[in-house]
């Protein structure tokens, strides 16, 4: 008798579609991303509901945090992008996203596209020119595409 009332708990519950796990709000492999700007391959990536995966996270903690440079794979191939928006849960004056943002780059640090359509944090701009360097790659580029801030 308990068996039997037990069972029609435990089918009825796995049919309501309930969740034992808390989601994970943080970019780390194999996360999916949304494309922000008007490169033709994010274009076409987000059109075919294929986005891109995070492949690899460029930081010790392989976490990817607001300014991070990582590797995704997009329609077969290997991009550079880096993170302007995430959903996890952010330091003091830096907004939270509804979605995982990334706008892809080139080896140089150049955006692929020429418009960033959403707003990004304005705090994105003193973490980038923190890691411009004379001789690597240049991220004052992405900030100028950049059409608002939050």
């Amino acid at each position: 008798m308990f068996r039997s009332v037990l069972n029609k708990f435990y089918y009825n519950n796995l049919s309501c579609g309930l969740h034992t796990t808390a989601c994970l709000n943080e970019v780390q492999l194999l996360t999916r991303l949304r494309v922000v700007d008007n490169s033709e391959i994010g274009k076409r990536a987000m059109a075919e509901g294929k986005p891109p995966k995070v492949i690899c996270v460029y930081n010790k903690k392989r976490i990817g945090y607001i300014g991070d440079r990582v590797l995704v794979a997009i329609k077969g191939q290997k991009k550079k992008g880096i993170l302007v928006g995430l959903k996890q849960i952010q330091n003091v004056k830096v907004p939270k996203f509804d979605s995982n943002n990334v706008v892809l780059i080139d080896d140089n640090g150049t955006p692929l596209g020429t418009r960033i359509h959403v707003p990004i944090p304005t705090i994105l701009r003193t973490i980038l020119k923190e890691r411009t360097h004379a001789k690597g790659a240049d991220y004052t580029k992405l900030l100028s595409i950049a059409t608002k801030f939050v």
